[in-house]
């Protein structure tokens, strides 16, 4: 008798009726993943359980995590994210999710003291910490403002040199990364075409720059999402 395929239900969580899932979304259904994907900023209502979600990804959007008071779709991402840490649910917070998870964790989340942005790619510093699975990332894609402190009793594991905490690990398998992985080519076109006005803010890079980037890193970025999504819905690490 043959063994019945077993498919992981992700849940994900965006921010614009555009938002793309990229490369993030791509490794994910390979691997066999059935992705789920919602967005509380057009109305789509969040589960009250993860009873049939087998993991959680939350992504960018230009929106800050400190606008709770102004946008209501984030203070219910706030207010659901402490769900999932009780479920003991892998999570995975990309740039924005990255930063409400931070807050929830109650760290602080604030722009750059000197207006800079991270914009196009930059260089990281993976920590020393034992199995760290961003040892071997080095290169990769930015677009934020504002940037978050560590979470009391999170991992850290990379940092930058201007925005100190890039990737962190809450757990065994929450994890906030500053970065966007999931960059793509055309998303990287639609970006800058669709947000050109900040590429005029000190830190942006300029279009073309990014594209070169991305040719040179993009192969290492997403050999390193084949080999840290599937490790990230199975977690093994401990602190």
């Amino acid at each position: 008798m043959s063994q019945s395929i077993v498919v992981k239900k992700i849940l994900v969580i965006t921010h614009q009726a555009s938002s793309e899932t990229g490369l993030v979304g791509q490794v994910l259904q390979a691997e066999g993943c059935w992705l789920d994907i919602r967005c509380p900023a057009i109305g789509t209502s969040l589960p009250d359980h993860l009873d049939a979600h087998d993991g959680v990804v939350i992504f960018g959007g230009p929106m800050s995590a400190n606008d709770d008071t102004t946008l209501p779709f984030i203070r219910d991402e706030l207010n659901w994210i402490p769900l999932v840490l009780e479920a003991q649910k892998p999570f995975l917070g990309i740039c924005l999710g990255a930063q409400m998870l931070a807050r929830v964790l109650g760290a602080k989340v604030a722009p750059h003291p000197d207006d800079w942005r991270e914009i196009g790619y930059a260089t990281i510093q993976p920590t020393p910490h034992q199995a760290n699975p961003l040892a071997e990332l080095t290169h990769v894609y930015h677009w934020h403002k504002e940037g978050f402190e560590l979470p009391q009793d999170a991992v850290l594991l990379a940092t930058g040199d201007h925005f100190a905490n890039q990737a962190f690990r809450y757990g065994s398998s929450a994890y906030g990364l500053q970065f966007h992985p999931e960059i793509t080519q055309s998303m990287i076109d639609r970006w800058t075409t669709e947000a050109a006005d900040q590429l005029n803010f000190p830190g942006a890079q300029p279009r073309e720059c990014q594209f070169q980037a991305h040719d040179h890193h993009g192969v290492s970025v997403a050999t390193w999402l084949q080999q840290f999504l599937p490790q990230w819905l199975s977690p093994s690490l401990s602190d």
